[in-house]
């Protein structure tokens, strides 16, 4: 019996130090420890941080998703989470994606920062299919450059 897939949506606040290297330290620590449970649960997706913002997208079984979302809103580097959209879905977006972690290119890193100082971005401004497609369209274009 194939389980229905749901996304999830959702964006968050950084509670995470401004100290580059214990910044780095938590950014592994969490896209390691996601990677690992993700492929345990049958959830893909891909998370975006800029701004002082977490944008991510999750897929999978409901109850997987569900539980995932619930650690991420228990986790102290995370702050004001809020639950953009949980949706059932015929097809996943991000098939090869245990966790993608967008933008961690230079090129990305230097648009991020310019498109965050120009137009002040913000995840708590967008809707989640709005997240849902930059955060699709960005995995294709690393895809496309890998």
């Amino acid at each position: 019996m194939t389980q229905s897939l749901y996304r999830l949506v959702y964006y968050s606040r950084n509670h995470i130090s401004s100290d580059d290297g214990m910044f780095a330290a938590n950014v592994d620590d969490i896209l390691a420890k996601s990677r690992s449970n993700n492929v345990r649960d049958q959830i893909t997706g891909a998370l975006l941080f800029n701004a002082g913002c977490f944008a991510q997208v999750l897929e999978g079984p409901l109850e997987n998703v569900e539980a995932a979302f619930e650690r991420i809103q228990q986790d102290d580097r995370h702050g004001d989470v809020s639950l953009l959209a949980l949706d059932p879905i015929s097809h996943r977006s991000f098939p090869n994606w245990a966790m993608g972690f967008v933008g961690t290119s230079d090129v990305d890193a230097e648009r991020f920062t310019g498109v965050a100082t120009a137009s002040g971005f913000d995840p708590s401004h967008l809707s989640g299919d709005q997240i849902h497609t930059l955060l699709r369209d960005l995995t294709i274009e690393e895809e496309a450059a890998a």
